[in-house]
């Protein structure tokens, strides 16, 4: 495949601009960026008048959530623990959880999404899981399924080491989703850990506040291969331990500010030398696309100071997000080598146009209506705007049906249109 005439955006070393390049792509993965790529090709993309970039990394997202849509967009967190996980979460059955999953995911390849963490505490059985499992690799997307067992004495060593030895979809990688220390007795936290170190599974956890960072330190629990979601209220001593360990973090700023987790932490993340993704988190309370996400961590960060640029923002939702999911050496930017995960925008539509600065629209003034063409490991999944590869109108079927069944069970109003 050969793209070409794009305005292309690479991010790695640093985000920088290559007006009417191409890229070529052989097998899946990048070969080559230039202008004037002298390559037969089985297919030309004709890019004229499209913004080229690396595709979208969302490093941290409950994507079971995605069938409660803005139902808790009022909600502080703890209103949004008792209505999501205590009210709605007991109902779902495994259709469900395959509903949500297809359609959350089908969403974020829409929006220019290529890679997602599903941070997946929606465990009640197997076939949950499995289901889970299957809607991911029925969607397209590059995924990164987070188990989270449940936190306590029952959490099912023998159900992890299942999911790590699944024959998972080509484009899944399997992760552990830890809900203690936080959510969880400290004793389960710690047997997680272990379990995830012995299986080679990077481990995600929640934490905010005081204390988490430093009982895991005590421990000797921190390492390279755990990502801190969130982090809001950290002190400047936890930053130090993240760092010092090789830690990496997840910043949601869209759901922190909203359901008032605190200030977002990504300068402070960033100034201690700690790798920083972005993620959307949840879509019951803040919007399912990336750029959404940067906006939020931009306007953020620079209302209390900070220096953040749009190319830093960039980096996050793109190679630097990868960086947190260890999995830079294969996304995240256009150098040769690296997969065919792409996504070009439209630079002439109304409210991109014109574009003076082309990392700047991209983060500041770009939203999914702009996204023309995805592709993920060199196969298209979109392209003139149309999603070609899943089928959203089954998808949205089959999510709208359990929409309506989920808040019937909840007790709240059913979904308008369904």
């Amino acid at each position: 495949m050969l793209v070409t005439g794009g305005t292309v955006i690479d991010t790695d070393p640093g985000p920088r601009v290559l007006p009417g390049a191409d890229v070529l792509v052989e097998d899946g993965v990048i070969a080559a960026v230039g202008r004037e790529l002298a390559a037969e090709a089985d297919e030309v993309v004709d890019a004229t008048g499209l913004i080229v970039l690396p595709g979208f990394v969302d490093t941290h997202r409950h994507l079971w959530q995605s069938v409660l849509r803005s139902v808790a967009a009022d909600a502080t967190l703890g209103g949004y623990l008792d209505l999501v996980l205590g009210g709605f979460a007991p109902a779902f059955r495994a259709e469900d959880v395959y509903a949500a999953n297809l359609w959350g995911a089908i969403e974020a390849l829409d929006a220019g999404i290529t890679t997602v963490y599903d941070w997946s505490h929606i465990q009640l059985t197997p076939d949950h899981t499995d289901a889970a499992i299957e809607a991911l690799g029925d969607s397209g997307v590059r995924a990164v399924f987070g188990y989270a067992p449940a936190g306590d004495a029952s959490r099912g060593e023998s159900e992890v080491r299942r999911v790590a030895s699944l024959g998972l979809p080509r484009l899944v990688t399997p992760a552990l989703a830890a809900l203690g220390p936080v959510y969880g007795p400290a004793e389960a936290a710690e047997a997680d850990w272990l379990l995830a170190r012995e299986l080679g599974l990077q481990i995600s956890v929640h934490a905010t506040g005081t204390g988490t960072v430093e009982w895991l330190h005590r421990g000797g629990l921190l390492g390279p291969d755990v990502m801190f979601v969130h982090g809001n209220g950290f002190t400047d001593e936890a930053m130090r331990l993240v760092a010092d360990s090789g830690g990496v973090a997840s910043v949601a700023p869209a759901v922190e500010c909203q359901m008032g987790h605190g200030h977002p932490e990504t300068g402070r993340f960033r100034r201690f030398g700690i790798t920083t993704g972005l993620g959307v988190d949840t879509v019951t309370a803040a919007p399912g696309d990336m750029f959404a996400v940067m906006r939020a961590a931009f306007a953020a960060e620079r209302s209390r100071g900070g220096e953040l640029t749009a190319a830093e923002v960039l980096r996050m939702a793109t190679v630097e997000g990868a960086a947190v999911l260890g999995m830079d050496d294969r996304i995240g930017s256009l150098r040769p080598g690296r997969q065919a995960d792409l996504v070009m925008l439209r630079s002439g539509d109304l409210g991109l146009a014109p574009v003076h600065d082309p990392v700047g629209a991209v983060v500041t003034a770009a939203g999914p209506a702009n996204v023309d063409t995805v592709i993920v490991g060199g196969r298209v999944v979109k392209r003139r705007g149309r999603l070609v590869h899943a089928d959203a109108c089954r998808a949205l079927d089959l999510v709208s049906r359990s929409a309506e069944r989920l808040a019937e069970a909840a007790g709240t109003p059913a979904p308008v249109g369904s």
